[in-house]
C-alpha cells in the first residue's frame, strides 16, 4: 500500500465511522440523506482516475481498498459502482457528471443502435445498485469485443424498486429513449466477459471487509459470552472455529488482492480464481459466526445479520463460486499439461 493509499483509507474509515450509527440499527434506512456529499468531497468516486483525469494516480489496489474498508462497514453507499463508473466513463474519453452515480454492468436485454445525433437504448436492465436514489445511472451493453457506454439521468427513468437478501437496494427499469452523442461512448478490447470481472473484482473488495468485520465481531463474542462459568473462547472447539475462520479471512483477503491488482489488466483469470475463494470464505465464515453466536446472532437487533447477509448477497454478485470455477477450469484445461504450470506462475 503506498502512502497516498494509506491516507486515502484513513480518510475512508473516519467518514465511516462517524456515520455508521446512522445505518447500524434496524429500522436505518437503505441510503442516508446528505452523506454523499461527504463521500464526493474525499475524491472517492474518482479514485480510479488518473491525476490528469481529475483523480489520484493511485494503483487500483489502492483505490479499491476503499471498497474493502466500506464493505467492513456495511455502508449503504455505492462507492464502488461509482468509481466503476467515473473509469468507465474515462475509459470511453467522456465527461464525467457531478452527483451520485452507479452502473448497470452489461444488461441481457438492453438493445443498442445508432441514431444520427446519438444513439438509442431500449430494453431493461434488473437489479441495478441504488439506482433509485442516485442522480445518474451508467449503463453498459457489451458489442462484440467492445463495450458501449451510455450514461443516463435517473429522473429520466421509471424505476422499480427491489432488495437484495441483505436489504440493499437492487432495482430495475425498462427503457426506450434516444440519448445525445456527448452521453454515449466505446470501450475498445472490454467484452462480456471482462465486463462482468470488473463488477466481480468490486465485489471481491467487499466480501473481504466484511469477512474481516464478522471475524472480528465473533472473536470480540466469544470473549464476553461466558459458559460453566468460563468464557466461550477458551473452549477448545471454539477456538479451532475460530482458527478456521480466521483462515479464511486472510484466504478472502489475499484474493481480494489478488482480484484488485488484475483489475486494471482485466486479466480474467485473477478475478475469478480470487472471486470463487472469497466467495467460498464467505460461507464458512457466516457459517461459524452464526455458531458462535447462536440464537441472538439471528436476531433483527443484532449486528451480526447486517455483514452476514451481505455476505450472501455478495458471494452471488457478478458470478457465484462454479461460475468463476468453470472459468478456472477451463483455463486449466486450454493451458494442457505443459501449460498448466506456466498459467499458475502467471496468475501467482
Amino acid at each position: 500500500m503506498s502512502e497516498s493509499g494509506n491516507i486515502l483509507g484513513d480518510s475512508v474509515r473516519r467518514l465511516l465511522e462517524d456515520h455508521e450509527a446512522n445505518w447500524a440499527r434496524p429500522e436505518a434506512p437503505g441510503w442516508i440523506d446528505g452523506l454523499w456529499p461527504a463521500v464526493d468531497a474525499l475524491g472517492l468516486p474518482l479514485a480510479l482516475l488518473s491525476e490528469a483525469q481529475g483523480g489520484f494516480d493511485l494503483p487500483a489496489s489502492d483505490a479499491l481498498n476503499a471498497v474493502r474498508i466500506a464493505g467492513a462497514f456495511a455502508a449503504p453507499l455505492p462507492i464502488g459502482e461509482a468509481m466503476l463508473a467515473h473509469w468507465l466513463l474515462a475509459s470511453a474519453g467522456m465527461e464525467r457528471p457531478e452527483g451520485a452515480i452507479t452502473i448497470a454492468l452489461s444488461p441481457a436485454d438492453l438493445e443498442l443502435s445508432a441514431e444520427a445525433d446519438g444513439v438509442r437504448l431500449r430494453g431493461s436492465a434488473a437489479r441495478v445498485p441504488f439506482a433509485r436514489h442516485v442522480e445518474w445511472i451508467v449503463v453498459c451493453v457489451a458489442q462484440g469485443p467492445r463495450t458501449s457506454v451510455v450514461l443516463l439521468s435517473a429522473s429520466e427513468l421509471q424505476i422499480t424498486h427491489g432488495d437484495n437478501v441483505a436489504g440493499e437496494p437492487r432495482d430495475s427499469f425498462e427503457i426506450d429513449m434516444s440519448v445525445p452523442r456527448d452521453r454515449a461512448g466505446q470501450i475498445p478490447d472490454l467484452d462480456a466477459a471482462k465486463l462482468r470481472a470488473l463488477g466481480a473484482a468490486l465485489r471481491c473488495q467487499s466480501l473481504a471487509g466484511s469477512i474481516e468485520r464478522v471475524l472480528a465481531m465473533t472473536l470480540q463474542y466469544v470473549q464476553e459470552r461466558t459458559q460453566f462459568g468460563r468464557a466461550l473462547g477458551s473452549f477448545q472447539v471454539v477456538q479451532h472455529n475460530l482458527a478456521v475462520m480466521a483462515g479464511q479471512a486472510v484466504a478472502a483477503g489475499a484474493a481480494a488482492d489478488m482480484a484488485a491488482e488484475a483489475f486494471a489488466t482485466g486479466d480474467l483469470l485473477p478475478i475469478a480464481i480470487g472471486k470463487a475463494r472469497a466467495g467460498e470464505a464467505a460461507g464458512v465464515v457466516a457459517t461459524i459466526a452464526h455458531q458462535m453466536h447462536g440464537a441472538i446472532g439471528f436476531t433483527q437487533e443484532h449486528a451480526l445479520g447486517r455483514f452476514t447477509r451481505r455476505l450472501w448477497a455478495w458471494r452471488e454478485e457478478y458470478g457465484a463460486e462454479a461460475e468463476w470455477a468453470a472459468h478456472i477450469g477451463l483455463a486449466a484445461a486450454q493451458a494442457g499439461p505443459r501449460g498448466l504450470w506456466p498459467l499458475l506462475a502467471r496468475v501467482s
